[in-house]
């Protein structure tokens, strides 16, 4: 077990790669604090986990584009378990759209949820890392960072924001043995992909099932990932296994992003 008596905070984890990435992580022996919107999901899967893995999960219900809703994710890490070792940050999607289809108000709303949510939890868990001199800041972003998306305005423009967050923090906080990496992931299977997947459809006047299987063809393993999969690798990142690995930003997308 890598993160046996470890807590972890991992965020938007009711679904998708949130919920595959807490999976792993009370796999491998962390206690657990999941935060989403939606609490009954969440309960759910608290309740699993605590089941079948033995460790602790406690479940808030928050929204991350409201401050005082990531303070009491952070509060009730402190409250249950006295202390934050991991955090995995994960986020919603934004809206998707092209530039001239978005309003300044999808732009503020995109901001919020797709940066300031990681600068208030990052600064609300900091302090008790650097007083333990331990810490494991995982950011999930998105392989638009490195390959833009047309119709993904929003996540090709804010997260990249995450990568200088990334560099910056990791050369800040080496001092305090605090490690700081990024995931890009590519092309999972989750609800996101399939509504981009049926917006593409009937914006083509093609099939769903048509649009999923020219996205396998250009990945060069001929699937779409699984959410559990990403949590292998914020796993990995999280344990002593990486105790060398900071600063970095992590592609995880089959192949088949292309550029360097």
């Amino acid at each position: 077990m890598l993160l046996k008596d470890r807590v972890s905070i991992v965020t938007a984890a009711s679904r998708g790669i949130g919920a595959g990435v807490a999976t792993v992580l009370a796999r491998e022996g962390s206690n657990l604090v999941i935060a989403a919107r939606n609490l009954e999901r969440l309960e759910g899967l608290a309740k699993q986990l605590s089941s079948q893995y033995g460790v602790s999960v406690v479940p808030v219900q928050a929204d991350l584009t409201r401050r005082e809703d990531v303070r009491k994710i952070v509060d009730e890490a402190l409250r249950h378990f006295g202390k934050v070792d991991i955090l995995a940050y994960n986020t919603g999607p934004p809206k998707p759209g092209t530039f001239l289809e978005l309003t300044e108000d999808d732009w503020d709303y995109g901001v919020r949820l797709l940066l300031m949510s990681a600068v208030w939890i990052t600064k609300d868990v900091l302090p008790y890392m650097i007083e333990r001199r331990w810490g494991r800041l995982i950011y999930i972003t998105s392989s638009t960072l490195k390959q833009p998306i047309p119709t993904l305005t929003l996540s090709n423009v804010i997260r990249i924001s995450l990568a200088g967050l990334v560099k910056t923090l990791a050369y800040q906080l080496g001092k305090y043995n605090i490690l700081v990496n990024g995931i890009m992931q590519g092309y999972i299977d989750t609800e996101r992909v399939r509504e981009v997947a049926e917006a593409r459809a009937k914006r083509e006047g093609r099939s769903l099932d048509e649009i999923l299987r020219e996205l396998e063809r250009e990945i060069p393993l001929g699937r779409i990932g699984k959410p559990e999969e990403i949590g292998e690798l914020v796993a990995f990142l999280a344990s002593e296994k990486a105790s060398y690995i900071t600063g970095s930003l992590i592609l995880i997308d089959g192949g088949r992003t292309l550029c360097i």
